[in-house]
């Protein structure tokens, strides 16, 4: 859903850049897998995180290059909830959709 108002938004605003950043290489391209991963991007180092971590470690990233953090957290516990305190243990600024 973020990812289809982003897309609208760059149509409205065209200043506006944004990048998906993915936990994981997608898969091959095939007949079967034809989505557009144009707007991704893939964090130098993640190749070398085991799978069961690349959620996390990606986040972490994350928080070293990003200033803001928007979440959509409904309930707190769990992977969104613990994000969002530690971008507010790095002084980010976080801004709760929910």
């Amino acid at each position: 859903m973020v990812r289809s108002v982003l897309k609208e938004l760059v149509l409205l605003y065209p200043h506006i850049n944004y990048a998906v950043v993915l936990e994981r290489m997608p898969p091959k391209r095939d007949e079967f897998n034809t989505r557009d991963y144009s707007d991704t991007m893939l964090p130098e180092g993640i190749e070398t995180v085991h799978p069961r971590f690349a959620i996390s470690w990606r986040n972490k990233w994350m928080l070293k290059q990003s200033d803001y953090v928007v979440t959509y957290i409904t309930h707190s516990w769990g992977g969104a909830a613990q994000f969002a305190e530690l971008a507010e243990k790095q002084k980010k600024t976080v801004i709760i959709l929910a």
